[in-house]
């Protein structure tokens, strides 16, 4: 009997794959299409055990489709421009593409051994020239359109590395690498009209049912939708107006100041002749500006000595303060505080000893307002204080709805729908970006590079001279034979765009690219209306917010631009995020008390070659700087793709946390070894040998069927695995004949063929299966035979199994309850007394009370 060899296996089956190009995708007039894409990797040079699970999901999917007679897209590509490889280019040397592409070439190596029905055919990066290419042109095509514009924008300025900076890299108001303190600059700046899409972006949420609930709200939260309204509040030194936009403009009464932004005009205008003003904005703009931060820091002011009129009370006059809490980038740059009923605003109010006054109370309860602001839900009833507009018990909605009513019909403010969401800047300082492909002409300004001239490529060493990424700031503008050139319009002498695009716009649109990744043009339309929309995507909840969010921007810019078809605004049909794969942590101690990680591999039993004890740490995410990580290819080398794959998708549901452990990669291959043996033991029956339980067999069979497929098409793939291992367990005992136990073995293969299709060719061909696996089509369940005629119902006795009955299945429940009650077990408890009660449930269970 032959012993079951991965190594030979694999190998052998991936090169029939590739011979056959079964996986190459086809458009077809006479089937129907499915696309399905994995959030595509960043070429760190290495591949874990969280992107086996990641792909090995999506090529689940991938496969059964295949065998369920659709014409399946199954791409990949590489996410790989950014940061990390000029970082990587500063420490060892080199430079970003040839780190880059190294990396790839290496991952692209680890993941083919895998054995992923992926089309390779359509491989693409986003650093290749003829993919950022056409995002240019696609970039040219949105600025046409009034989707892309440049303005000037205050920006987190990094005065070492000479760099923008997201807030997310300001930490503790320094540089997250160079540890420099962050300067708020003005800079001219490139940006997507996103917060155009805002509402419809929101209101489509809606629609996406097959996405998960959390993502969805992710989503709705930072985009942000609220009402409010813009209330124009008039100076009293003749001046004009401070616009202030409140969702809660029933606290008007409580009102008692006015805070603009630092970066507010006012504020501009005002720190000109103002050296105290300006050193406080000046301190204002090194602050950490994410929504966490500004949450946690101490909230400061200057009263600027300006006072504008209450819009109602026009005898009362606010105090007009520059607040560090007011950002310029959402509503207008201006707040009317109510200390009364917002924490900050009274937090504010007691350290500047600012007026404190209710607006409302809560039914029944007259106090004034202490330490904590009275901050009812707007669905709470609460009691208004001579409100304006003539409420009194209702809910802060209906006043809030009255109070807008109020002011628009008094000509005091103006009602709006204000979102959270901002537009995209997309201008970075460094080199490893897609080059923005305007001109910057003295005499025609801002140029856009003709079609005819993309791609605008990134200098490599065209001019002899390397190019050094330890000097800091952007080396493109070190760079004058790339840097200098001719106006596309007029001719003279002209300077490109040295600002490179954000990450994010390469990944925003990739999926259309899949569709026809070698055009000379974005997409192409045919391709396009047939392949899109994505029917599944995956990926981690980490990308739930901007990525997505950008993507579905980016879908419908590409729309309105003519590059994709109208039916593909909404770019991802389905969207599933899978858990991560965890391991222990292993770490010893060095001689300062730091802590040294150990790779798995490098521990047994708790120790160090050398005997020394590991502190064992507790699953956590697979992390190369933890050591945590298992290698794949290490996996494979021992025990096969085939058992990888099983692992990952057998330990847990996909949409949670899996634990990769040593004992359980070993059970999975011994359970890999049991269903080849079992089909060896077939293969040398006797052609025609009969048997017993044929019937049994085969009911177990279509049964298994019909679970497993419920398993896929559900993502539940742990459940199908379970399914399949209660099936190999009933083939292993069956008597059965050598024809019905043949025909088991082909469908046991068939069903694992999405999960282990190495093994499962194998057996498919051991067995003399048609072609390949692969392309067979899908078994489909009888469903008669999923009805038993008898069913095994278990005898309960106050709650406790005792004992069960065989009976036929459509038996009437008295004769039922009359064949229970005469059992052995059930007529000890008894004990020649009669039962409290006998609960017959057809087909489940039989429960007698004693």
């Amino acid at each position: 009997m032959a012993t079951y060899s991965p190594s030979d296996i694999e190998a052998r089956w991936q090169a029939a794959w590739d011979k056959e190009d079964v996986f190459h995708a086809k458009r077809s007039g006479d089937k129907p299409k499915y696309y399905v894409l994995e959030m595509f990797p960043y070429p760190s040079g290495r591949i874990h055990m969280g992107h086996v699970r990641n792909y090995t999901m999506g090529d689940v999917i991938a496969r059964y489709k295949m065998s369920t007679g659709h014409s399946v897209l199954h791409p990949m590509g590489w996410d790989a421009f950014g940061m990390p490889a000029e970082n990587a280019a500063m420490a060892i040397g080199g430079h970003p593409k040839t780190w880059t592409y190294d990396n790839i070439a290496d991952m692209r190596g680890q993941m083919k051994p895998l054995g992923l029905s992926i089309d390779w055919s359509r491989e693409f990066a986003t650093c290749d020239p003829e993919y950022y290419g056409q995002q240019q042109a696609l970039f040219l095509d949105m600025l046409a359109a009034g989707l892309v514009y440049r303005k000037n924008a205050q920006v987190n300025w990094d005065p070492v590395d000479m760099t923008v900076l997201a807030n997310e890299q300001v930490i503790d108001g320094k540089g997250w690498r160079s540890g420099a303190e962050v300067e708020k600059r003005e800079l001219t700046q490139w940006f997507f009209k996103i917060s155009d899409m805002a509402g419809e972006l929101k209101s489509a949420l809606d629609g996406l049912e097959n996405w998960p609930a959390k993502v969805r709200l992710m989503q709705e939260n930072w985009i942000g939708e609220s009402r409010g309204i813009d209330i124009p509040f008039v100076r009293t030194d003749g001046a004009g107006t401070i616009h202030c936009y409140s969702t809660r403009p029933d606290t008007m009464r409580g009102a008692s100041f006015i805070a603009v932004s630092p970066d507010h005009p006012v504020a501009k205008a005002l720190e000109a002749d103002n050296p105290d003003l300006a050193a406080f904005i000046a301190e204002c703009r090194k602050m950490d500006t994410t929504e966490a931060a500004m949450e946690k820091a101490e909230k400061k002011g200057v009263d600027t000595g300006l006072r504008v009129r209450h819009p109602v009370y026009a005898d009362q006059e606010l105090p007009v303060w520059i607040g560090n809490f007011v950002l310029m980038d959402y509503g207008t740059g201006a707040v009317f505080g109510c200390p009364a009923h917002d924490q900050r605003d009274l937090d504010f109010a007691r350290k500047y000893d600012l007026p404190v006054q209710n607006a409302f109370y809560m039914p029944g309860e007259e106090v004034e307002v202490g330490d904590e602001a009275l901050v009812p839900a707007k669905t709470e009833k609460v009691a208004f204080i001579d409100h304006f507009a003539g409420v009194s018990d209702v809910t802060s909605q209906e006043a809030i709805d009255a109070t807008i009513d109020y002011f628009e019909a008094n000509d005091l403010g103006k009602g709006q729908m204000q979102y959270r969401l901002r537009d995209w800047g997309l201008s970075r300082q460094r080199y490893w970006g897609c080059p923005i492909p305007v001109v910057h002409c003295d005499d025609c300004g801002v140029v856009p590079e003709k079609k005819e001239n993309l791609p605008i490529e990134l200098p490599f060493d065209e001019d002899g001279t390397p190019i050094d990424f330890n000097i800091p700031g952007n080396p493109l503008d070190r760079h004058p034979t790339w840097r200098d050139v001719p106006c596309p319009s007029c001719g003279k002498a002209a300077k490109r765009e040295t600002d490179t695009m954000d990450t994010f716009v390469d990944s925003s649109w990739y999926f259309a690219r899949f569709t026809a990744p070698r055009a000379d043009t974005p997409t192409v339309a045919e391709d396009a209306a047939y392949w899109m929309n994505v029917d599944q995507y995956i990926g981690g909840i980490e990308h739930a917010i901007l990525h997505l969010l950008y993507s579905r921007f980016f879908a419908r810019a590409m729309q309105i631009t003519g590059h994709l078809p109208a039916g593909a605004i909404e770019p991802f049909d389905a969207l599933f995020t899978q858990g991560m794969v965890t391991h222990e942590i292993y770490q010893t101690r060095d001689d300062n008390n730091r802590p040294v990680y150990h790779l798995p591999e490098d521990v047994t039993d708790g120790k160090l070659a050398d005997g020394t004890a590991v502190e064992i740490i507790p699953s956590a995410k697979m992390s190369k700087s933890k050591k945590n990580v298992v290698d794949p290819l290490g996996i494979i080398a021992s025990y096969g793709a085939d058992t990888a794959r099983w692992f990952v998708l057998s330990d847990s549901p996909p949409e949670r946390d899996v634990e990769w452990t040593a004992s359980g990669a070993e059970a999975t291959f011994k359970h890999l070894n049991r269903v080849h043996s079992i089909s060896e033991r077939i293969a040398a029956m006797d052609e025609g040998a009969t048997g017993t339980g044929d019937d049994d067999l085969l009911r177990a069979m279509h049964k298994a069927i019909h679970d497993v497929t419920l398993g896929v098409e559900s993502f539940g793939f742990n459940a199908a695995i379970a399914k399949l291992y209660g099936f190999t367990a009933t083939l292993h005992k069956s008597k059965a004949g050598q024809a019905a136990q043949r025909e088991a073995i082909m469908t046991l293969a068939q069903l694992m063929a999405p999960m282990t299709p190495h093994l499962s060719e194998d057996i498919w061909a051991k067995h003399g299966g048609q072609s390949l696996v692969t392309t067979a089509p899908w078994p489909k369940a009888n469903d008669k035979m999923l009805v038993s005629d008898t069913a095994t119902l278990p005898i309960q006795i106050n709650g406790k199994r005792r004992g069960e009955l065989t009976l036929p299945a459509d038996m009437d429940k008295a004769e039922v309850e009359k064949l229970a009650l005469a059992t052995d077990a059930v007529q000890k408890a008894l004990n020649g007394g009669t039962p409290k009660k006998v609960i017959v449930v057809p087909g489940r269970i039989i429960n007698v009370v004693v």
